[in-house]
């Protein structure tokens, strides 16, 4: 596995629906072939992943570019995994988008309010699912400007 401190171009997949992360991985990778599109298929193992980071390196932890979290996700749920990471001092920082076939004004409202950067609903037509997700990759990969630590 690649050691995140060594790779500072690697953003956080949180998807169980095998067919949305094979997609949104291989739109990302041909669209941004220098990202690392690290792909975790339940909350528990990203949570895992974090805190063993945060273990390693306490004083200077490499923090995804950004994360996209579903919010149906076995074991643990998306608005479980916002609380957790938005609740911790350093992971809090880390830009987190919810992606979820969710437009339930619960879902979104929640989110906001455990501090999802951004909320997208995930469109059912291919053409635009793929177009949501080059979006999504220019803005948090090219455009955006990570918060130093």
């Amino acid at each position: 596995m690649v050691e995140l401190s060594q790779n500072p171009n690697t953003i956080a997949l949180v998807e169980d629906n095998a067919f949305d992360a094979e997609l949104t991985q291989r739109v990302l990778n041909k669209q941004f072939p220098n990202l690392n599109v690290l792909r975790f298929t339940d909350g528990v193992s990203y949570l895992d992943f974090l805190r063993e980071q945060l273990d390693k390196h306490p004083r200077h932890p490499y923090l995804f570019r950004a994360t996209i979290l579903d919010l149906k996700l076995p074991k643990l749920s998306g608005l479980e995994v916002l609380k957790s990471v938005k609740s911790n001092p350093i992971l809090k920082v880390m830009p987190v988008v919810v992606l979820s076939s969710s437009r339930e004004p619960k879902d979104i409202e929640t989110a906001y309010q455990l501090g999802a950067n951004s909320y997208v609903v995930k469109p059912l037509e291919y053409d635009k699912f793929t177009s949501y997700i080059v979006e999504l990759g220019q803005y948090w990969y090219n455009i955006n400007q990570p918060q130093a630590i």
